[in-house]
C-alpha cells in the first residue's frame, strides 16, 4: 500500500505527532526530554522551522510548527530522530527503532483551529490524568504562552500575538482560553485529523490544500463494494457515527445495528488506530 503523500508548504502551521514505538516510552527522566527539547531546538534553527507549541509526554511528542523552506519540517525531525536515537539507545544499552515508523502531520488554518489545537496540545497532560492544570507540567509551551516565560526553541505565532497589545493582556487572554473545555466535536475533529493527515481547518481551506495539493482533505465515497470476508465494523468512541458514516477496517470491532440513513466507509487503506487509542 502506497504513503499518503505529505504536503506542507512553506508559511502554513503543521500539526505533529511522534509516538513510541508499539507505545513504549521514549522518554525516562527529565534528562532525556531536555536533550529531545536541545535536538529539536538545533534542528528548528538549521532547516528553518518556527516551533509555537509543543508537549512531550512519555511515550509520545505533539508539536506546531510552521516550515519557513521546503521539505524543513522533514529535515528537522529526521535530524532530531537521528541524534536522539542514538542517544537514547546508548544510554539504556539497547537497540533497533524508538519511534514507530514515520511521523503523523497534518496542516492547521488559522483563527480560532491554530487557538484550538494549541488547547488541544497543552492539555495533554490533564486529559492524561498526570497533572489538574496544565501550568503543572514542565515540558510543554503552555508556560510560554500563559505566563511569558522565556523558551529559546519558542516562536509566537501571528494568532498568539494578536490575543493582546502587549505580553501582559495576551497572556491574560490566553489564560482565558482555556476556562472552557475543548468539545467533543474539537477533540474528534484533531484527533481525525492526526489520524488520517485530513486538515484541521474550515470547508475552504480544504478545498484550497486539495487544489493546490491534489490530495483528498476528505473521506471519497465510492461505488458500492463487495465487502471482504475479514472485514467488520470500527466502532470506538473516538470515532462514533461520524458525520454520517461509520467505520470500518479489517478484523476490528463488532458489527453494529446501522443506523437508518447512515453510509458504511471503508477506512481499510486509511491509517486509523485501533480501538482504544487515545491522543
Amino acid at each position: 500500500m502506497p504513503r499518503r503523500r505529505r504536503y506542507f508548504p512553506v508559511g502554513v502551521p503543521v500539526h505533529v505527532v511522534q509516538r513510541g514505538n508499539n507505545r513504549q516510552i521514549c522518554f525516562g527522566s527529565n534528562e532525556d526530554m531536555a536533550a529531545y527539547v536541545n535536538w529539536l531546538s538545533e534542528g528548528a534553527r538549521k532547516f528553518g522551522v518556527q516551533i509555537h507549541a509543543w508537549v512531550l509526554m512519555t511515550n509520545h511528542v505533539h508539536l506546531l510548527m510552521t516550515p519557513t523552506s521546503e521539505n524543513a519540517i522533514s529535515r528537522c525531525m529526521q535530524h532530531l530522530g537521528r541524534h536522539f536515537v542514538r542517544y537514547f539507545n546508548d544510554r539504556f544499552r539497547r537497540t533497533g527503532t524508538l519511534f514507530e515508523g514515520r511521523f503523523k502531520g497534518h496542516l492547521v488554518f488559522s483563527g480560532r483551529y491554530f487557538l484550538q489545537c494549541c488547547q488541544y496540545i497543552e492539555l495533554n497532560p490533564v486529559r492524561a490524568g498526570m497533572v489538574l492544570d496544565p501550568a503543572d507540567y514542565r515540558w510543554s509551551s503552555y508556560a510560554a504562552h500563559a505566563f511569558g516565560q522565556r523558551v529559546r526553541m519558542w516562536t509566537p505565532h501571528m494568532e498568539y500575538l494578536t490575543l493582546g497589545l502587549d505580553g501582559e493582556n495576551r497572556q491574560k487572554a490566553y489564560r482565558s482560553l482555556f476556562k472552557e473545555v475543548l468539545g467533543e466535536d474539537v477533540l474528534s475533529d484533531i484527533r481525525l485529523s492526526v489520524n488520517t493527515g485530513f486538515v484541521y481547518g474550515n470547508e475552504k481551506f480544504r478545498r484550497q490544500v486539495e487544489a493546490t495539493s491534489g490530495i483528498p482533505q476528505s473521506f471519497q465515497q465510492r461505488g458500492a463494494r463487495r465487502m471482504s470476508a475479514n472485514c467488520k465494523f470500527y466502532t470506538d468512541p473516538i470515532y462514533p457515527i461520524y458525520r454520517g458514516f461509520v467505520f470500518m477496517v479489517p478484523g476490528a470491532g463488532v458489527e453494529p445495528a446501522l443506523p437508518k440513513g447512515n453510509k458504511i466507509l471503508s477506512l481499510a487503506c486509511l491509517p486509523i488506530s485501533p480501538p482504544g487509542h487515545r491522543a
